[in-house]
C-alpha cells in the first residue's frame, strides 16, 4: 500500500465475502431440528391487585356490615336529595357539585355487577383516581329497573360504601341530564393522594 492511502473502508456491521464462505464452512455439518409442529405459549399473566387495594375493600366491605344502618347515615349527615357532605364541607360545594361546576374527570359503570363485583371496581376505581390526582368522579349504579322488585340495589350499597371511604368529600345525585337517580357523582378531597402515601 503506497504512503499516504488508506485502506477502503467498509460500513459498521458490513459482510464480506470472505468471512459469509467461513460461516458456510463452519455449519456445513449442521443438521435443523424436527418441526415439533407446536408453538409453546405462555400463560396469560393474572392480572395484579396491589396488596392495599385488597385491604381497603376488606375493610370496607367490614365496615359496611358492622357499620351503623344506612338508614342512621341518612340521618347523621343531614342528607337530603341523596346527597352527603362531611362535615366542614358547604352545602355550597354540594349545590356547585350537583350543578356541573366540577368537570368528570372518570367515570364507573357498575351496569350488570353483583354487589361483591361492585364492591371491588368501586374500590380499584377510587383508589385509581386519588393516586391520579382527580377530583370529581361518576359512579352510574342504575336504576334497578333491570331487578328483581324493580328496585335498585346498588344504589343505597354505593352511597354507603362511598360514606366509609376517607378521601370521599361529598357525593350528590347529578341532574337527570347526567344520569339522574342512576348515578352519583363523587366529589374526593384534593389532598388523598398526600394522605393515602404518608
Amino acid at each position: 500500500m503506497g504512503r499516504g492511502r488508506k485502506a477502503p473502508s467498509r460500513p459498521s456491521g458490513a459482510v464480506v465475502p470472505e468471512d459469509r464462505e467461513l460461516f458456510r464452512r463452519a455449519v456445513a455439518d449442521a443438521v435443523p431440528l424436527p418441526d415439533p409442529g407446536r408453538t409453546a405459549r405462555a400463560p396469560a399473566p393474572k392480572p395484579l391487585v396491589p396488596r392495599q387495594t385488597r385491604r381497603d375493600q376488606r375493610a370496607v366491605l367490614e365496615e359496611s356490615l358492622t357499620g351503623p344502618a344506612f338508614a342512621d347515615l341518612l340521618v347523621d349527615s343531614g342528607w337530603e336529595d341523596s346527597s352527603f357532605a362531611r362535615s366542614g364541607v358547604s352545602r355550597n360545594v354540594l349545590r356547585r357539585l350537583r350543578q356541573g361546576h366540577f368537570a368528570v374527570q372518570g367515570e364507573l359503570d357498575l351496569h350488570g355487577c353483583t354487589s361483591d363485583e361492585a364492591l371491588a371496581a368501586l374500590m380499584e376505581f377510587l383508589a385509581e383516581a386519588v393516586k391520579r390526582g382527580r377530583r370529581c368522579l361518576r359512579v352510574i349504579h342504575g336504576k334497578g329497573l333491570g331487578s328483581e322488585n324493580r328496585q335498585p340495589v346498588l344504589k343505597g350499597k354505593v352511597r354507603s360504601w362511598l360514606v366509609h371511604r376517607p378521601e370521599v368529600l361529598a357525593y350528590c345525585e347529578p341532574r337527570p341530564a347526567d344520569g339522574g337517580g342512576g348515578a352519583v357523582l363523587v366529589l374526593l378531597a384534593s389532598g388523598a393522594a398526600k394522605a393515602a402515601q404518608s
